[in-house]
């Protein structure tokens, strides 16, 4: 099951292929003007808007890559609670750009980001602590997960504006399962005492997690999940960490759910 847990690096060729289909579904969706600007269902963002984020995310991450190589001290972490206002900006600031100059530009940045993933070696992939510009040094794995949810669930948002019924793959849903616990640890707002169990109901990475929130934010570890447990299919899992969806069945204290499913801020 190691390679399904791209926190290790018998993961890294798992998780690399899985991106690679992801975006090259992506680029299709996106790459034609009749819906350049459509609809998503990433709030009031358009399809250009998406792949303008997505630009803006990636070119981050090569000036990160370039940090951590050249031990450059970088400003301190921009923190997660502006996270959503500054992408929009940054997103909304290339709307005017031509459709085949910020494609071909996702494009070329893409390969650039696939190119700095597969030099990464075992060392490296645990090793090499990299400065995200919102939540700061962060092991060198994170990155691939982080292009997997940029394909992967904006994806999911392109094909939401259409209207159309749809889902995520199992596969880039699978590997974003251990993700969306450390997202959650990261957009705690309210540190209000809380102790549950999140049971992932099937995939690689199945299984039970006892989460407690205190004052100190939340923890989570694999184990008996307790009284109360909300029960995720690796999908509604993934889009629910995300603010996409409210999804889950309740076994147990439905207050205690709730209170729980309330915690977090959007990003």
């Amino acid at each position: 099951m190691n390679g399904w847990n791209a926190m290790s690096f018998e993961g890294k060729d798992t998780i690399l292929g899985v991106v690679r289909r992801e975006a090259g579904e992506f680029f299709e969706l996106v790459d034609s003007d009749e819906v350049w600007e459509a609809p998503t269902g990433a709030g009031h963002w358009q399809v250009r808007d998406v792949v303008a984020h997505i630009a803006d995310t990636t070119e981050a991450y090569f000036v990160a890559f370039d940090a951590a190589r050249s031990h450059t001290e970088v400003p301190a972490a921009y923190g997660l609670p502006g996270m959503a206002e500054r992408v929009d900006k940054q997103a909304l600031a290339l709307r005017d750009v031509p459709r085949t100059e910020l494609v071909e530009r996702l494009r070329g940045d893409f390969d650039k980001m696939m190119e700095i993933f597969d030099a990464l070696g075992p060392e490296d992939w645990t090793g090499l602590n990299v400065p995200h510009f919102y939540m700061g040094p962060l092991p060198s794995f994170f990155f691939p997960a982080f292009q997997l949810m940029d394909y992967g669930v904006h994806s999911w948002d392109v094909r939401q504006g259409t209207g159309r019924a749809h889902g995520l793959t199992g596969e880039a849903a699978d590997l974003l399962v251990p993700f969306m616990f450390v997202l959650w640890q990261y957009t705690t707002k309210v540190k209000e005492p809380c102790d549950l169990g999140i049971r992932i109901t099937s995939g690689p990475n199945a299984g039970d997690t006892r989460v407690r929130v205190g004052p100190d934010g939340m923890s989570y570890e694999p184990g008996d999940p307790g009284d109360t447990v909300i029960e995720f299919d690796p999908g509604s899992f993934v889009l629910t960490a995300f603010g996409r969806s409210n999804s889950g069945t309740i076994r147990g204290e439905r207050a205690v759910a709730d209170r729980y499913l309330n915690l977090f801020f959007r990003i």
